[in-house]
């Protein structure tokens, strides 16, 4: 009856998370028409991830099931845990939930809650910190028939486009401490921008940052590719993913994505560490270094740049994925959502971690792409420059410029974060 809709719509006005995924108007109200269609369309929904738990197709969900799903996502659980959800759900006491089950638990609620974990915890998407070797996000079934993906990906692409240009004074002091400091020449914080700024003003700050920018959509478009086929290849059971698969995939499509941009890379580092007049411009920097070092410069520092790729996407994923589970296990109620501090706190852990495992390879990588630019520098392959390093510098020589490499993850996570989140909002993705 007509009244036993309003006394549901009036209850669903107290969930506004309800009202805004139904109210298309933006009356901040729903109407009857309005309320139908969202029933139907969360209707839809729910129907997509009741199928994708349903492992053996018989209608039914059980425990395996539910432990199946959350490992999927690379949440491992015990098998007491997957029962207690499941009874959270069952309401016939079978310890199975069926379709009807299913559907009354989740109609009144926009969160799915297994298919949220996948939703909630992006990583790679959401937070850039200047490098690009983490293992790219999984996305939900509902989010890759919905086209929400390539949103998510545009609005990753344009907080990371908006983060490095916020650090890009930041990154090139690291690019200069890296090439330039050494214990014969020690390059402070303070003095490095004087130096900067005494050569090229107040623009030399952000030198390199163009092709730094320009590079995120190529590599983020390759490595998402690259990394849905290498999960099929790579997968041991159509449709599931087991986490040391997810590892591999992501490092070969990370390795992918590197191969094909790499020589933007070789020339951001030649950008970032040019003089004044040097070069006009990107097209300029790589005549100049086609004519005087032939196409082979193009991949100077490649070996230790695809060897980096392991320390730091497999520290960073296994500290991540540990993060996750405990607060999984220990703090997730009724959400499987984080909250803003829980998702930027677990991500910059993880990817700090990541870096300081790759750091050593990341500074030889940018040595070998800076040696003919820098007078008098012999050109060093990777082993002789570690021993070199090394014998001259000692163990922390391979740390140069990490100073400012470390004090521009947290305002490179907070840009990063506020633009991808206006970003959403602008792309019409629901929270």
């Amino acid at each position: 009856s007509q009244e036993l809709i309003l006394s549901i719509i009036s209850t669903m006005f107290m969930k506004q998370k309800i009202v805004s995924s139904g109210d298309k108007d933006q009356d901040d109200g729903l109407d009857f028409n309005e309320f139908s269609k969202y029933l139907k369309e969360h209707e839809k929904k729910l129907r997509l991830t009741f199928k994708s738990l349903d492992k053996n197709n018989d209608g039914r969900i059980d425990y395996a099931e539910v432990k199946q799903s959350l490992a999927d996502l690379g949440v491992n659980i015990s098998k007491e845990a997957a029962e207690k959800i499941l009874r959270s759900i069952d309401a016939d006491g079978t310890m199975t939930v069926d379709w009807n089950e299913w559907k009354e638990h989740f109609l009144f609620n926009p969160a799915t809650n297994l298919q949220e974990i996948i939703h909630y915890w992006k990583h790679s998407t959401v937070l850039d910190i200047g490098d690009s070797l983490t293992i790219p996000d999984e996305f939900t079934e509902e989010e890759k028939t919905t086209g929400v993906w390539w949103k998510q990906l545009t609005a990753g692409a344009m907080a990371g486009a908006v983060s490095r240009t916020g650090t890009a004074p930041l990154d090139r002091m690291k690019v200069f401490m890296q090439v330039h400091s050494s214990k014969s020449n020690k390059i402070s914080l303070v003095g490095g921008f004087k130096q900067m700024l005494k050569e090229g003003g107040p623009t030399s700050l952000w030198r390199g940052n163009g092709i730094n920018v320009l590079k995120i959509a190529p590599e983020t478009a390759i490595k998402f590719m690259a990394y849905e086929q290498y999960k099929k290849l790579l997968a041991s059971d159509a449709g599931k993913i087991e986490i040391h698969e997810r590892f591999m995939a992501g490092s070969l499509a990370g390795a992918t994505a590197q191969t094909a941009i790499y020589p933007m890379e070789v020339l951001k580092t030649r950008l970032t560490l040019r003089k004044t007049g040097q070069y006009s411009g990107m097209y300029d920097c790589a005549k100049k270094i086609l004519k005087r070092e032939g196409v082979k410069a193009f991949y100077k520092g490649y070996i230790p740049n695809m060897l980096g790729i392991i320390p730091y996407a497999g520290i960073d994923l296994t500290v991540y994925e540990s993060l996750k589970n405990f607060w999984l296990s220990h703090y997730a109620k009724d959400t499987a959502n984080p909250g803003i501090f829980v998702l930027l706190g677990c991500g910059t852990i993880s990817s700090t971690c990541g870096q300081l495992a790759s750091y050593p390879l990341a500074l030889v990588r940018t040595r070998m792409q800076a040696q003919a630019s820098v007078e008098g520098s012999e050109q060093l392959p990777m082993g002789r420059l570690v021993k070199k390093i090394l014998e001259k510098e000692g163990f922390f020589g391979l740390y140069r410029g990490i100073l400012p490499n470390f004090m521009k993850v947290i305002p490179a996570v907070s840009i990063s974060y506020v633009v991808y989140e206006y970003m959403r909002s602008g792309l019409g993705i629901q929270k």
